[in-house]
């Protein structure tokens, strides 16, 4: 059969059976996610205790009778409402030693911890996960110096790096996001970089790369796809470890 005979059965067949209806149709990615997540009910719960506490943070006005600055030395060093029915009336948690609010206190800095830890993550990670991405796609010369990098960067001690960042430039909440975000992408680059290795080797990339694709394309549309999993998995454990780095690094200084 020659080539022209080829490309006429393969019309032939489009025509008949189109590709649109023998491939059933997907839902999209957030309508699947929403769907496996509303069948796990205590996973729909934290989810719903989360997206309350984080509104609580991001909008604390609307749930705050009191301003975290506002001091009543008078009203100073109240205990909580579950100690004293008559203080929670006022203050829920109790006041500090000058009669500022807790509960307040504790709202209003929540929403510096959400912005160093969400920004920490979303700026680590996607450096972590481009770098690794390209060192495991490419592999050779570029693999070797990427992972040299990284081994520069595992060798200094994350706090002690830290510190004499935020000591060096003015001390400053985007200045601490940076401090955290230069040593937290090398997790993420490692954990791309060995699952892009195995990827780049499966069929489908090396059908892709048959058919004429480019090089962006196939690591963008192909293999990333495939080693964001493991990078989604530790970004959202790593975001209440931002929050405590940026706590101790406020603590030491």
């Amino acid at each position: 059969m020659t080539r022209n005979q080829l490309a006429a059965a393969a019309d032939t067949l489009e025509a008949v059976f189109p590709a649109e209806a023998m491939a059933p149709e997907e839902p999209p990615v957030w309508l699947a996610a929403w769907e496996s997540l509303s069948r796990n009910k205590v996973a729909l719960a934290g989810a719903l205790i989360l997206l309350f506490m984080s509104l609580v943070a991001l909008f604390p006005q609307h749930f705050i009778l009191h301003s975290p600055y506002d001091q009543n030395p008078a009203l100073g060093a109240k205990p909580p409402f579950f100690v004293d029915k008559g203080t929670g009336r006022l203050f829920l948690l109790g006041t500090d030693s000058i009669g500022r609010d807790l509960l307040a206190r504790i709202v209003y800095g929540a929403r510096v911890s959400l912005t160093v830890g969400l920004t920490t993550v979303a700026i680590s990670g996607t450096i972590g996960v481009l770098i690794g991405l390209v060192s495991g796609f490419f592999g050779g010369w570029v693999d070797n110096l990427l992972m040299r990098i990284v081994d520069i960067f595992l060798a200094f001690p994350f706090v002690l790096l830290a510190l004499c960042l935020v000591a060096i430039l003015k001390p400053s909440l985007f200045i601490v996001i940076v401090a955290i975000s230069v040593r937290i992408w090398v997790p993420y680059a490692r954990l791309v970089r060995g699952s892009a290795l195995a990827v780049r080797e499966m069929e489908f990339v090396t059908g892709a790369k048959a058919a004429g694709l480019g090089t962006l394309a196939i690591m963008f549309k192909y293999v990333l796809p495939n080693v964001l999993a493991p990078a989604v998995v530790v970004a959202t454990l790593s975001v209440g470890r931002m929050i405590i780095i940026e706590a101790s690094l406020s603590f030491l200084g």
